[in-house]
């Protein structure tokens, strides 16, 4: 993707500063790692898992289904969630971050 958020408008602290959730979901589309920038004293950050065309959910023997792309949250606690969704606060926050 053309124009995706780089360390070049970095803040001197290895993150590349956006603003909104619009700019955070480009660079999430163009293979960035992105956070809040009150999340980053937690390690908390999100990533695009791009689907591969052998990626399926099977339910049982008989029922599978393709996966498509998800957003994936590292948390706080270390541990890995997939399905991440948005709050309000979070899609009109402006402290979004790209994150190495």
């Amino acid at each position: 993707m053309e124009n995706v958020p780089t360390e070049n408008n970095s803040n001197g602290n290895g993150e590349a500063h956006g603003t909104d959730f619009s700019w955070a979901l480009y660079a999430l589309k163009g293979g960035k790692k992105v956070a809040r920038s009150g999340w980053n004293g937690s390690g908390m950050f999100l990533w695009l898992c791009k689907h591969t065309p052998d990626a399926i959910f099977q339910i049982d023997f008989n029922h599978s289904y393709p996966v498509g792309d998800y957003i994936v949250i590292k948390t706080a606690q270390g541990t890995v969630e997939s399905g991440w969704r948005p709050t309000s606060a979070d899609m009109l926050a402006e402290d979004w971050v790209v994150v190495e």
